[in-house]
């Protein structure tokens, strides 16, 4: 007859292989975000636009229109005012378009803000092409000072016919502490090198 493990032995080997799978979940997790990313780099979904601008249209369909809404909001921590100058734009596939979005610092310190797009529908997302985007890059505005921020894009002349209308929304964060944080690391990182 078979030796049975003691009581210490078995609850030691139920610790490693909790351990073990702790550590590859955690590893899972933390694989799914650059690969979420990747996934909605490829196929457009949820809504995700390209973080660099894109080449200009040669081509323009003028035999269809799809309209373009503009929405925008800030993050509960951004004391900025954040609008589009218009609400909607109508344009042709392949058409380039500037839309103006405007930003005011209603406080007194500097703060930096970045912007994040999403279009819905997400199956749009990769037919809108943006040349030139105040959110490529953060924008910094002093306290109490505004600025107008210009968006050029135009859609795919690809775009599914079905789609008649879609959505360019913008979220706007704050990101003063979290650079103000780099900079300080940056330059304790110089300091330590001498």
């Amino acid at each position: 007859m078979a030796e049975q493990p003691n009581l210490e032995d078995r609850i030691s080997g139920t610790l490693k292989k909790l351990l073990i799978a702790s550590v590859l979940m955690f590893g899972f997790g933390f694989a799914l975000v650059p690969l979420y990313d990747v996934i909605c780099d490829v196929t457009g979904l949820n809504g995700k636009t390209n973080s660099s601008a894109a080449a200009e249209s040669k081509e323009v369909d003028a035999s269809r229109t799809v309209r373009v809404q503009f929405v925008t909001q800030t993050n509960a921590d951004m004391p900025w005012e954040f609008r589009p100058e218009v609400r909607s734009v109508e344009l042709h596939p392949g058409e380039i378009k500037l839309v103006q979005f405007f930003a005011k610092n209603e406080a007194a310190d500097t703060v930096i803000g970045q912007a994040i797009p999403s279009v819905t529908p997400g199956v749009a997302a990769s037919y809108l092409k943006k040349t030139q985007c105040f959110c490529f890059n953060q924008q910094t505005l002093a306290g109490g000072k505004s600025m107008d921020m210009p968006v050029i894009f135009y859609l795919d002349p690809a775009i599914p016919k079905h789609i008649t209308e879609l959505t360019l929304s913008y979220t706007l964060y704050n990101v003063t502490e979290r650079e103000q944080q780099k900079s300080k690391d940056v330059a304790v990182h110089r300091g330590s090198q001498f």
